[in-house]
């Protein structure tokens, strides 16, 4: 029956971008736990050749809807539209020597060049002998050293319980050719309050603009095909359950 409920969803969520190709949002459930998940890329006017600098912002959200506690997220993977590119050229990097046992606010000054987006995270913590609750961190998300010529971004976020402590997330974003898709990155969740934690928000927007020869220059540039710009995405849970979405973001050329 699980495995059964795993292919309802899928046919659900390809169903739903098939109906509404301008659709940038999607909900999918399996049994009581439901995943939400959003990517908008801005802005939307874009040229046709060339690229412009763009924020990329996403939201996963997971719970359940008989209030019990989430399974645990493993694993966010996404695929970006190959109309874009990530820059790095010039832009400084941080590394996570100089980021262990920071706060969010020595964090961000510590590496202050080189951050190139901000988000919020949240987790609800189960543990023995004790209510659940929930907690919050700010998110920050640091250009990274390069790994064998490709780029790389540090996540940061800060927990309290058991102990404080920082939480730091190397990411590889790989190229690929793969049809509608240039780049791929995966990220792979820590363990979250001594493992008592389920992640329930990931909310971030990445983008930076710097100065380049006399032009501005993003962390993430794009242009516009087809009207859109599109991100293939996925949870994995450490329960087996698998969630696959796909988003599209509208753009246009300018008027």
């Amino acid at each position: 029956m699980r495995g059964r409920a795993r292919k309802i969803v899928v046919f659900a969520a390809v169903l739903a971008v098939a109906i509404c190709a301008t659709a940038y949002a999607i909900t999918a459930e399996i049994g009581p736990v439901k995943v939400s998940a959003t990517a908008t890329l801005k802005p939307r006017e874009l040229p046709a050749h060339g690229n412009r600098p763009v924020f990329l912002s996403s939201i996963t959200r997971v719970g359940t809807r008989d209030g019990s506690t989430p399974p645990t997220l493993q694993t966010l993977l996404f695929q970006l539209d190959r109309n874009g590119t990530v820059d790095t050229k010039g832009l400084p990097t941080c590394t996570t020597a100089k980021l262990e046992g920071t706060t969010p606010t020595v964090a961000r000054k510590r590496c202050a060049g080189a951050l190139v987006g901000k988000g919020t995270g949240k987790a609800l913590v189960t543990m023995p002998g004790s209510a659940p609750f929930t907690i919050t961190s700010p998110l920050s998300f640091f250009n990274g050293p390069p790994d064998h010529g490709r780029p790389t971004l540090i996540a940061h976020a800060y927990e309290t319980v058991p102990v404080p402590q920082a939480l730091l997330v190397p990411i590889v974003i790989e190229r690929v050719a793969k049809g509608r898709y240039g780049f791929r990155a995966e990220v792979q969740l820590p363990e979250i309050a001594g493992g008592y934690g389920a992640a329930t928000l990931a909310e971030a927007k990445i983008g930076a603009i710097r100065k380049r020869g006399g032009r501005e220059v993003g962390y993430i540039n794009a242009h516009c095909v087809g009207g859109r710009l599109q991100v293939q995405g996925s949870a994995k849970f450490t329960d087996g359950d698998y969630f696959p979405v796909l988003l599209t973001s509208p753009c246009h050329l300018p008027r």
